[in-house]
């Protein structure tokens, strides 16, 4: 291997969301992340929802009486 064209290694402690931690080496010294192996719906076999910012509540909100919106085309009718 070449000297100096490496980036550093460290011994890094991983931090997820639901309170697991796990060391590694990595370039960065110390990280968190929302999801592990240990919370993953895929892993664990439970549903979870990931709610970013109200997006299933803007979901909800936009499909939930689509007969009630205007279309604005009411006057185009037999065309």
């Amino acid at each position: 291997m070449k000297k100096g064209i490496h980036p550093k290694l460290f011994t890094t402690t991983i931090r997820c969301a639901c309170g697991a931690t796990f060391e590694t080496l990595s370039t960065k010294e110390n990280l968190r992340i929302e999801i592990c192996s240990q919370c993953n719906p895929y892993f664990t076999g439970k549903e979870k929802f990931l709610d970013s910012a109200g997006r299933i509540e803007k979901f909800e909100k936009k499909y939930a009486n689509p007969r009630k919106r205007k279309s604005g085309k009411e006057g185009l009718q037999g065309k």
